[in-house]
């Protein structure tokens, strides 16, 4: 039939193949002890087969030249493989030799038995067929080293054309061998570095290798090596097994031999190089090694003490990549739009970051009534514009949570309660975090200060706080940076009412808050704000800003609530005339600024706030007496400069009880206050400014200041003495009874103005830290500092070595400022005005800064021109610096 077949085999054929297979299988059983025998032999030939290979390898490799073979890698990693297997399959060879029985030829479990033995022989033949297969005529081949692996990136990043030359200029300069890029988060490090990778591919022969690694916050030694290691061909399985310092002394190995670039893309820590195995580059070696940072610290840690910091755009730049990013499209869809983008670009201050997503947002809004809202949003609440919180607060949050310590986080987030942009005073900062409880007051002044100056130096140099170059004394912070200390103090976003921060924004009234118990901040400085009566239940507040407001009154009410209020400015409020008695309820009150307000009349229960340590009623023009203070035994920080209030004795007395005190600035117009209260050593050292005005010459016909190691400005105003003297401390050794140290160790500022009777002011020579002199309309003085006066002194001193700026106005008889010339190495600016008598300046062709400008400003164009000059060096290295500038007085 078409569905059936037959199969024909002889008897005997049947028979004979069927006694082979049971042959076969048998062997499995009855040949295994022989057969395991023959694998581990054959296991010994492949290993042996395995590390000559390895062995050339690791010979041909050691140059970084060659890398291996994509066959011969394969190889190795079938080696491995197998050796693992045979390790599994060995560990049970002794429970299945013991299973055999009937001299081998028979298993306790022939299934068992069988399967075991199957396993031996096809692993034989494997090992076999590998070691037949391990001979090899070439083990490697040339590397392709030169090569630079170019990073796409934006194609065009405005502003950093200038940046990009001179960081590349820095970096290929013969002596320079590490440069260091830092600069705030999103401001364009990574883009910059990314421009000089690039860069190297157009340079042909002058680097063998260009390294790129991105370090990131979380990264390790190993990783870094790894990534070094893929791109000069290191690396393999056997890396696996090797510890740090092998695979360091690799990376060594290859790159001492080689001229390399390496760049480190955000690195937040100092990397290691000798750990990583990088040799230090050197102007011997040529190598060159470039990494970006948030931190100047780092940059310091990584041996880069004159690093290149990565600025924010100018306003122009800032424009240019908001319009590329926005459209030209959108930004000619109506004649208001333009005007209106300027504004949004202005409120990313520079930073490229926000200026991308920001400038992409806005790229499809093409109606006034879209960019006006956005310009409200960024205004009034940035955290709600699209894209900033994921794409720009939580990239600069990197650098908040790299801070060491709560407390180092904790005065970051103090400086966003300042409004956009504003300038925030050193040491006032420190005397709020001072008061906040950040640092603790009874560590004593001066370290608190120092460790202040240490955290505000921290931030600045984590590019978390900006400083200016020309002025020192203050900070601001970005306003973008602002906003991520805004959104971390609001839990990120969660908890919006916990601080509460209006500064700047034109507020008439105090704002709307659904839960003040919630509230722990609140700043409203600088708004418009005449009148508070509301009382809320502020169970949480610690901190309260309301200075450079318009307060006329404050209810009794307001105060009631807050519990645990701890900072209180009402400064700057200049029509505010009185204060309610329920400021005694404020029991936790440690700092208090009324300064530069018109209060006639202090309330008496601001005497029973016992936990006060800073009160500030400096610039009071209305204040009549403090009478009652020594009730305030815990401060530490009093100032009475500039206002009406007269002090006499009596509050002298009452001072001499705070003792506690550690700083006090104050006017003295009495000489039956001056002479008491200039020998009380104790209230002397706590003297930080002091204005002496009003004095007449037959009260005080010489002022004799003593030792005032605290005193930074010292003005002497309308004054009659005939001379100044410095009180007499002196040494038993000393031979010529001179004061034996600085007299005014601290003094920077000094103000001299219509003192008719002083001649000179030699005394100056014991302020060695004067940065600032201004001197005017005192008739009488001849010279600055007299030189007979000066030799009686001391001959060793020079005087002026730390001055900056020198005014000196309306001297009529004024003949010298020193006898000799001077170096002057940090003197910037002198400025003279109808001083008709002095006709040489202490100037030689060497004083000033070198390589700086020296600029000589002057009132009268015939003065300049009879100007008597060391030499004709002199004259032609200060004379096109010289400037005519009249000053109105």
């Amino acid at each position: 039939m078409g569905g059936c077949f037959s199969v024909s085999l002889p008897c005997g054929q049947v028979v004979s193949q069927f006694s082979q297979l049971l042959c076969v299988r048998g062997s499995y059983i009855h040949n295994l002890s022989k057969n395991l025998a023959s694998l581990q032999k054959a296991m010994r030939m492949l290993k042996a087969r395995q590390y000559d290979v390895i062995r050339r390898l690791e010979t041909e490799e050691f140059t970084g030249r060659q890398q291996r073979l994509s066959q011969v890698q394969v190889w190795l990693t079938s080696v491995l493989i197998i050796q693992n297997q045979f390790d599994d399959l060995l560990r049970s060879n002794e429970v299945e030799l013991q299973r055999l029985c009937l001299c081998g030829f028979c298993s306790k479990d022939l299934k068992l038995s069988y399967r075991y033995g199957k396993r031996v022989i096809m692993m034989l033949k494997e090992v076999e067929s590998l070691s037949s297969q391990g001979f090899f005529d070439v083990v490697s081949e040339a590397t392709p080293f030169a090569d630079v692996d170019e990073i796409p990136f934006q194609p065009t990043i405005v502003g950093q054309e200038i940046m990009l030359e001179k960081a590349w200029n820095r970096l290929m300069e013969d002596g320079s061998g590490i440069l260091g890029l830092y600069g705030m988060g999103g401001v364009g490090k990574t883009t910059l570095l990314t421009k000089i990778n690039n860069k190297f591919s157009k340079i042909d022969d002058r680097f063998d290798v260009v390294i790129w690694v991105v370090v990131s916050r979380s990264s390790t030694v190993r990783k870094i090596q790894r990534d070094i290691a893929e791109k000069v061909g290191l690396g393999g399985m056997e890396w696996s097994e090797k510890n740090d310092n092998q695979i360091a002394v690799d990376i060594h190995n290859v790159l001492r031999r080689r001229k390399f670039v390496l760049l480190l893309d955000d690195i937040w820590e100092k990397v290691n190089l000798k750990a990583v195995g990088v040799p230090y580059p050197s102007k011997d070696n040529g190598c060159k090694v470039a990494f970006t940072t948030r931190s100047r610290d780092v940059c310091g840690r990584m041996g880069v003490d004159d690093p290149m910091e990565v600025s924010c755009l100018q306003p122009e730049e800032s424009w240019d990549l908001f319009q590329m990013k926005v459209g030209k499209n959108t930004l000619g869809s109506h004649p208001d739009i333009p005007g209106l983008a300027r504004k949004v670009a202005r409120k990313c201050r520079g930073l490229p970051l926000a200026l991308n997503v920001i400038g992409e947002a806005m790229a499809c809004k093409r109606t006034v009534h879209e960019w006006c809202h956005a310009i409200d949003v960024l205004t009034s609440s940035a955290i709600d514009f699209s894209g900033m919180e994921d794409e720009i607060l939580h990239v600069l949050k990197y650098s908040y949570d790299n801070l060491n310590g709560e407390l180092m986080k904790s005065c970051f987030l103090y400086c966003s309660l300042f409004p956009e942009d504003y300038l925030i005073d050193k040491e006032g900062l420190v005397d709020y975090w001072i008061s906040e409880g950040f640092i603790n007051e009874k560590e004593g002044r001066e370290r608190n200060i120092n460790q202040g100056y240490e955290i505000i130096g921290t931030l600045v140099r984590a590019c978390l706080l900006l400083e200016e170059e020309r002025n020192k004394s203050n900070v601001k912070m970005h306003d973008v940076v602002r906003e991520m200390a805004l959104w971390i103090s609001s839990d990120l976003g969660k908890q919006k009412e916990k601080c509460i921060v209006r500064a700047g924004v034109g507020l008439r009234e105090v704002p709307k808050v659904k839960d003040w118990n919630t509230v722990r901040k609140i700043s409203l400085m600088n708004n418009e704000i005449e009148e508070i009566f509301d009382s809320h239940e502020c169970a949480a507040l610690t901190t309260l800003f309301l200075q450079k407001n318009d307060v006329v009154k404050i209810s009794a009410e307001f105060f009631r609530c807050m519990p645990h209020l701890v900072v209180l400015d009402l400064s700057e409020n200049q029509s505010l005339n009185e204060l309610p008695e329920e400021i005694s309820e404020l029991a936790s009150l440690r700092y208090f600024n009324l300064s530069y307000t018109c209060i006639h009349q202090l309330p008496v229960g601001l005497w029973t706030l016992k936990k006060l340590i800073h009160l500030n009623l400096e610039h009071m023009s209305s204040l009549g007496s403090i009478l009652g203070i020594s009730n305030l035994w815990n401060l530490r920080t009093l100032g009475l400069r500039d206002s009406r209030l007269l002090l006499d004795m009596s509050l002298v007395k009452e001072l001499q009880l705070l003792e506690h005190l550690e700083v006090i600035t104050l006017d003295i117009s009495s000489s039956l206050v001056a002479e008491p209260l200039l020998c009380s050593q104790r209230l002397v050292e706590c003297i930080k400014e002091v204005d002496f005005k009003y004095l007449k010459e037959e009260s005080v016909r010489v002022l004799t200041l003593p030792t005032m190691g605290n005193l930074r400005k010292l003005g002497i105003k309308r004054c009659g003495m005939r001379e100044i003297k410095i009180e007499r401390t002196t040494s038993s050794s000393s031979r010529n009874k001179s004061p034996t140290t600085p007299c005014f160790s601290n003094l920077s500022r000094v103000f001299i103005a219509k003192c008719h009777g002083l001649k000179d002011l030699t005394w100056l020579l014991f302020a060695p830290n004067l940065t600032f002199l201004e001197v005017g309309f005192s008739k009488e003085v001849e010279d600055i500092i007299s030189e007979e006066k000066a030799e009686e002194h001391s001959a060793t001193i020079v005087p002026f070595r730390k001055l900056e700026t020198l005014h000196l106005f309306e001297l009529r008889g004024l003949k010298r400022i020193y006898a000799k010339a001077l170096h002057f190495p940090c003197l910037k600016v002198i400025h003279v005005e109808k001083c008709e008598k002095l006709r040489k300046l202490p100037l030689d062709s060497k004083s000033g800064i070198a390589g700086e400008e020296l600029v000589i400003y002057y009132g009268e164009r015939e003065w300049i021109e009879r100007v008597e000059w060391e030499d004709q060096a002199t004259q032609l290295r200060f004379l096109p610096s010289s400037r005519w500038r009249w000053r109105e007085t």
